[in-house]
């Protein structure tokens, strides 16, 4: 049995200039952090005492034996990509839900990876498994996707992410004293809208209109220093959620399906109790929204959005882990 642990990531800087219709042409770069919440897969050779080969556990239980068979797209293309011709049994849990904005499609498929090729006895680099996972969503599912998000779930971490001309990509973390990083979280908080969406078919819109926003694009791409700049010199910490609040004002204006009038009146409710910036995560929609607020101003938000859900949480540094091993 072999037991992977996988981080969510909080991108906080240039999501947009990660597609590879943008970067191959201009090069793009992300600030992310992964966070201590996971998506967990438990792999092990399926016993042959059953009347099915295989068994896929998520929000279905699927009992199969042909992998053809397996409706969920990751579980089914890794398998096929690993080639698994014995029966094979996968479970897996999460801390939070799906499609909401945190990259838990990619945490689920940089997991299975790490998991499947651990039960073969293989141990996959953090960049080896980042390359996969890539390629599985991006030419294999063919799903409108990003590159940062398997990169953040291999790797974990405070990273700055670049992306290059030529397909590769650079992963830097970011220096900062123990004590800044520590009063950064303590300026973060997240909450759920309860929105649940498709994240493949909001990009898709995006990814029509990346020659036509252009500008906006190297905006975007620029704000990552930036916010660096921020975080390594003696600036007040709040310009960093002024940013945050620039950032998003251009992410938005990238298509009318980033976000929505619910949306809009959570984050303006926001502001008007004290949130300096923030966020909708992910391709936008729904899912998780992020708010710079000093501690002082928390629980004026708490009160003003007590029927949304708050996650708190802390930056992670370990990325996809090995948690459990007896194959």
């Amino acid at each position: 049995m072999i037991i992977t642990r996988t981080p969510f990531r909080i991108s906080f800087f240039g999501g947009g200039t990660d597609y590879p219709g943008w970067y191959l042409g201009n090069g793009g770069a992300v600030l992310s952090t992964t966070i201590d919440k996971y998506s967990y897969l438990n792999c092990r050779a399926f016993p042959p005492f059953f009347e099915n080969k295989n068994r896929i556990v998520w929000s279905q239980i699927e009992n199969i034996n042909n992998l053809d068979e397996i409706k969920h797209p990751s579980a089914r293309e890794v398998l096929r990509f690993m080639n698994f011709d014995h029966g094979v049994s996968v479970h897996h849990d999460s801390d939070l839900p799906a499609r909401s904005g945190l990259g838990s499609s990619s945490s689920f498929t940089v997991g299975l990876l790490h998991a499947l090729h651990a039960l073969k006895g293989k141990m996959l680099s953090k960049m080896e498994l980042a390359k996969t996972a890539i390629h599985i969503e991006q030419n294999v599912l063919k799903e409108n996707v990003g590159s940062q998000d398997q990169i953040a779930a291999s790797f974990g971490g405070f990273n700055k992410i670049e992306f290059n001309a030529d397909h590769n990509f650079s992963v830097h973390p970011i220096s900062i004293p123990s004590v800044k990083i520590r009063e950064l979280n303590r300026h973060l908080m997240l909450f759920f809208t309860g929105i649940s969406r498709n994240a493949s078919e909001i990009a898709e819109e995006q990814i029509k209109t990346l020659s036509e926003k252009k500008k906006e694009l190297q905006t975007m791409h620029a704000m990552v220093d930036r916010a660096i700049e921020i975080l390594n010199s003696q600036t007040d910490l709040n310009e960093f959620g002024k940013l945050l609040h620039e950032a998003w004002n251009v992410k938005r204006s990238l298509t009318g399906k980033i976000s929505t009038p619910a949306i809009d009146g959570i984050y303006e409710t926001a502001l008007q109790n004290g949130a300096t910036g923030g966020k909708l995560l992910g391709a936008g929609g729904g899912g998780f929204i992020l708010f710079f607020v000093k501690p002082e101003h928390q629980q004026d938000i708490r009160s003003a959005l007590k029927n949304l859900l708050e996650v708190p949480f802390e930056f992670e540094n370990h990325g996809s882990q090995i948690v459990f091993y007896n194959p």
